[in-house]
């Protein structure tokens, strides 16, 4: 017989039908109550089992992270805490699980820090917090596709080896099939690339961006949504080597309507997440309010998880230019206090986690979107504005997070890019196809780019990235 999911069964109604479950062993309390769980909700339903009428070899092998099914009729719950339970007929152990291995796992009932959760990385998906993040990122994921499906986008696929650094820091992770061990050289030491698998020099993409704006000026309107890669040596909290990233880019779109697309998208995907992930917010919601106890109340979030959503989701995001920002960080209390681990002293400073979450959280108390950055702390391809020092960049800015998406309208204008790449350093013939672009009906267009886990983590409330994708790679870490 096909088996239901948990999450059907615990919304139907007492039945003399008979119903199949299969899942896995949370707990098994006086050889009768069985609470089963198969991912597809945080709750477990219970199976009560007449122990009299099974073998004893089989309840002995219903053991905590046992896989069994369950057969029986769905009935009015005697106890408290559920409407339904299954009265057991037929039961069948299909993965056993031994109780001293199990021990010394994290399926053990005891509580796991995420420290130990992270190093059992292929068993943690079973616990209440993480099977919660997981299903929440699944909902976002499909939640991205549909607004951009729904509002005209085309989904592109981007190369993942490519030869162009899009962001120009050079932080990339090589590509080859060479044999380390014999590397061949030119004449003058260096690699000779042409014995390689693409004859070139070849890398992991840090962004699809480049490669998109091409399509959108076939398509209109596409987005990116794949995996990128960053080789930066850095163990913080906010940062993973391998990552997914949202990136839509727009032909005819300004910088103006960028921002807009980026607040309109913004609200969908968190209000999607409110709307179809209930019962794991409420659970990870108040998971963090029993981690902030322990913390001291200045440390503590001013609002709870589904409140700081609603919160983007009430209020318009404050637009406001980097000059103006900068003005109101270089008066704020932090600075003139020498609060700030990094002060602002001048114009052209860039802009710390801290001074991000100060305007959104301190003074504007919403979130933010600042625009017109220096062009020295920009990328190459950001459209130059007429003052000849300023950018059409913007970034948007979260409370608990500070930026969670960065963008810019394109530099459309062939002279302009061909003269920002040479002062950059960036060879035209890497990038002669970009450039190319700008001589073939070119027009205004924008676009901007989401780290995935960055959304994650603040709709899940987690505080560190690690724990909001599957198997987190970073520094001295590529496990499972």
């Amino acid at each position: 017989m096909k088996a239901t999911s948990i999450a059907q069964l615990l919304q139907q109604e007492p039945s003399l039908v008979e119903i199949t479950a299969r899942g896995w062993v949370r707990a098994f309390r006086s050889n009768r109550f069985i609470a089963l769980n198969d991912g597809s909700t945080l709750h477990n339903i219970q199976c009560v089992v007449d122990f009299e009428n099974f073998e004893e070899e089989t309840l002995k092998n219903i053991t905590v992270g046992a896989a069994i099914e369950v057969k029986g009729t769905l009935v009015e719950s005697q106890g408290k805490g559920q409407r339904v339970e299954i009265q057991v007929s037929e039961v069948e152990v299909l993965g056993t699980a031994d109780p001293e291995d199990v021990k010394l796992t994290i399926l053990s009932p005891k509580r796991h820090s995420l420290e130990k959760l992270r190093e059992q990385a292929h068993l943690r998906v079973r616990t209440n917090t993480f099977g919660a993040i997981m299903r929440v990122r699944s909902k976002l994921s499909f939640a991205i596709h549909e607004y951009f499906q729904k509002n005209g986008f085309y989904y592109m696929h981007t190369p993942i080896i490519t030869g162009s650094d899009a962001e120009g820091a050079g932080e990339m992770f090589k590509v080859t099939n060479l044999d380390l061990k014999k590397t061949p050289l030119n004449e003058d030491g260096a690699i000779n690339y042409k014995e390689d698998f693409f004859e070139k020099e070849t890398n992991l993409t840090v962004s699809g961006q480049l490669e998109a704006e091409t399509y959108a000026m076939g398509l209109g309107k596409v987005y990116t949504f794949g995996p990128t890669f960053r080789a930066e040596n850095s163990n913080t909290s906010r940062h993973l080597a391998e990552f997914w990233m949202i990136e839509p880019e727009v032909a005819f779109n300004d910088l103006a309507d960028n921002m807009d697309l980026a607040e309109d998208f913004i609200k969908y995907v968190v209000n999607y997440a409110l709307e179809n992930c209930a019962d794991d917010l409420e659970f990870l919601e108040n998971r963090l309010l029993q981690e902030e106890k322990s913390k001291p109340q200045a440390e503590r979030s001013e609002m709870a998880l589904r409140d700081k959503l609603k919160f983007v989701l009430e209020n318009n995001f404050k637009r406001v230019s980097y000059t103006e920002a900068i003005e109101i960080l270089k008066n704020s209390k932090p600075n003139k206090k020498k609060k700030f681990k990094y002060l602002i002293e001048e114009w052209g400073a860039d802009l710390q986690s801290e001074h991000e979450r100060f305007l959104v959280e301190k003074h504007f108390k919403s979130p933010v979107i600042l625009f017109d950055y220096p062009a020295k702390i920009k990328a190459f391809y950001m459209r130059l504005n007429d003052d000849g020092k300023t950018v059409r960049a913007m970034d948007v800015l979260f409370p608990g997070i500070g930026e969670i998406v960065g963008g810019s309208q394109r530099e459309e204008r062939y002279d302009v890019l061909k003269e920002k790449m040479e002062t950059m350093g960036i060879p035209e013939e890497e990038l002669y196809w970009y450039l190319d672009l700008r001589k073939f009906g070119t027009c205004v267009h924008s676009g901007f780019g989401l780290g995935f886990e960055r959304l994650v983590l603040f709709v899940t409330g987690m505080g560190n990235i690690r724990d909001v994708i599957p198997y987190p790679r970073t520094p001295g870490n590529a496990s499972f």
